[in-house]
């Protein structure tokens, strides 16, 4: 089919092998592998590799980028970079992309500058699309809980964000079940689509298991998304021999550092290696696949450096399936 660019036409076959899951019991779909730009978009990445991450993401049916205002280094560039990108390359695509970010963390100096106020989240935003060079991003997020602005006062600013145009759904990151389920009331009474949530969760960090996220999601009719699916790294086979000096525990410790990779943690990723090997897969798919075999997680949000670790990454979808005594023994490994 003809693709109305000259200077990026997409594969035309892109979505014949990606799996798309509704986010929740909404009508919007995402792939099962989204593209996170939390690393590798800021002013520390060549904007040709840049490119040839979002190009490799899209040609394979990856239709979510995910951001947030605060991503870089420095804050801000990763939306900047993403504005670049779908300005030169996606012109004629912006109706086939999910593009998201987020509002919470420090952005500006002064009061108002991060949390939950209504001033914060709605100025953020502004800024956020101005960075994008878009009219809306189709999921506006609350970054993080703030205990300190009533809960009232963040959901209706993110009603605001929906009904002035600027967003299309808003989800919540980085809350618990009882103040999600809290939050969810709120955005139901003010008619606000609320469909995702976003949440670290990986085999080595069952956190959303614990504090009910997981499972008050599911009840609700919510999505889950995962960012660290991969744990930054750790559950691939990067650091099986130690830390590669490309890698992002080498090259860029703001997140992950050489302090994580201890002996008791060695020995859990070379075991959970070792069971993937013998399903066939690499411990990065078998991780993957494992946060997508109960049908609770909607996408998992990965990160890459290079194209073919995009490839990689969706190479998980092939095979979701596990045994009773594979996850009895995942579970074991991970408790240790």
């Amino acid at each position: 089919m003809f693709e109305p660019t000259a200077i990026y036409a997409p594969n035309p076959h892109r979505y014949d092998t990606m799996t798309y899951n509704r986010a929740g019991t909404s009508g919007l779909k995402l792939p099962a592998v989204s593209l996170g730009f939390w690393h590798n978009f800021g002013d520390i990445t060549p904007f040709d590799q840049m490119k040839s991450l979002v190009f490799t993401a899209f040609d394979n049916g990856i239709t979510h980028f995910d951001l947030a205002n605060n991503y870089g280094p420095e804050p801000g560039q990763a939306e900047k970079n993403c504005g670049l990108l779908l300005a030169k390359y996606f012109k004629h695509h912006r109706d086939e992309l999910v593009i998201s970010t987020k509002a919470g963390y420090e952005m500006w100096t002064g009061p108002y500058g991060d949390l939950g106020s209504r001033k914060y989240l709605l100025a953020s935003l502004d800024q956020s699309l101005e960075r994008l060079g878009l009219d809306y991003v189709d999921i506006f997020y609350h970054h993080h809980p703030d205990p300190e602005t009533p809960l009232e006062e963040t959901m209706g600013a993110l009603a605001q964000a929906v009904n002035s145009g600027k967003a299309l759904y808003v989800g919540l990151s980085n809350y618990d079940g009882p103040t999600m389920e809290k939050a969810a009331a709120i955005l139901a009474e003010l008619h606000v689509p609320f469909i995702i949530n976003q949440n670290k969760y990986n085999i080595l960090d069952r956190t959303v298991e614990k504090n009910g996220l997981k499972e008050t999601a599911f009840k609700l009719g919510k999505g889950l998304i995962t960012f660290c699916p991969l744990a930054q790294g750790l559950l691939t086979n990067r650091y099986l021999n130690g830390i590669p000096a490309d890698s992002r525990m080498a090259h860029d410790p703001r997140f992950l550092n050489d302090s994580a990779l201890t002996e008791k943690l060695h020995k859990q990723v070379m075991d959970l290696n070792n069971l993937a090997a013998e399903r066939g897969q690499t411990l990065a798919e078998m991780s993957l696949a494992w946060l997508l075999h109960d049908g609770k997680v909607t996408s998992v949000l990965t990160g890459a450096s290079k194209p073919q670790q995009i490839l990689d990454n969706i190479g998980a979808l092939k095979n979701t399936h596990f045994s009773d005594e594979e996850l009895k023994l995942i579970d074991e490994i991970s408790s240790r």
